[in-house]
């Protein structure tokens, strides 16, 4: 069933409104990736979509259920050893599985000390999030996922002693089905970015594995001049939320 999800959520993305999302999606994934240096990367979910593309670790492995992976493995369960991955990308992957933590811990099992991971995800406080609540389709993609606000993920992630480095939301048209009514939106991002950045429809977040005791320093992400570009700290939005998330 979960394998079925994801292929689902893969063909999702090429319709109109998964094209949107994808288009914004792939510009954080490789601003997030392309300062994130070792041997080994990984992707978990939805391997038909290349989302190591700029990153230049020379080996590239994209792990699934789906037969295009170039390792077919469960989420939960990698075959690769403790400590021997330097960059982990999830996308998606959370909130269409019955074990979310699972995979969180798997990740942070294979990833070494200082390691990176990224994150996205669909953000339950939004128009879409609004939609999955009270529309109907709950049985189709992504409505049929279980999103997971950027709060609850942080928590999870302290528990397994990662600290988030990087994050953005994006995506603030309606959830439209219709490219031109998309379009027509777009005045919506630059607003929504301004005033009610939490909104976004979707979230890339970066987080980095500490240990205790141990701690490199790592160049920072992308210069000055590509700070409205990339991603932006996660605890500086934070600061102007007086609410709760799902």
């Amino acid at each position: 069933m979960e394998a079925r999800q994801k292929s689902n959520l893969a063909e999702w993305f090429a319709t109109p409104r998964g094209e949107y999302v994808l288009r914004w999606e792939r510009a954080q994934f490789e601003s997030a990736v392309e300062d994130v240096f070792g041997f080994n990367a990984v992707q978990v979910g939805l391997p038909q979509i290349d989302l190591l593309r700029q990153n230049r670790i020379p080996l590239h492995t994209r792990v699934g259920l789906d037969p295009v992976s170039d390792l077919v493995a469960d989420s939960g369960a990698l075959p690769l050893a403790t400590g021997s991955v330097d960059l982990v990308v999830l996308p998606h992957v959370l909130e269409f599985s019955a074990d979310p933590h699972g995979i969180l811990r798997e990740a942070a099992r294979v990833l070494m000390p200082d390691g990176q991971i990224v994150i996205s995800g669909f953000n339950p406080l939004s128009l879409w999030g609004l939609k999955r609540a009270l529309g109907p389709g709950r049985r189709e993609n992504p409505w049929c996922g279980r999103f997971i606000g950027l709060l609850r993920l942080k928590d999870w992630l302290q528990l397994l002693s990662f600290e988030l480095n990087g994050g953005r939301f994006g995506c603030y048209a309606p959830p439209f089905a219709q490219t031109r009514w998309l379009e027509r939106s777009a005045f919506m991002e630059q607003a929504g970015d301004r005033w009610w950045p939490i909104a976004g429809a979707v979230y890339v977040v970066r987080a980095v594995k500490r240990t205790a005791g141990m701690r490199l320093v790592m160049p920072s992400w992308r210069s000055q001049a590509a700070t409205a570009k990339a991603l932006s700290p996660v605890t500086q939005r934070n600061h102007h939320r007086t609410g709760t998330e799902g």
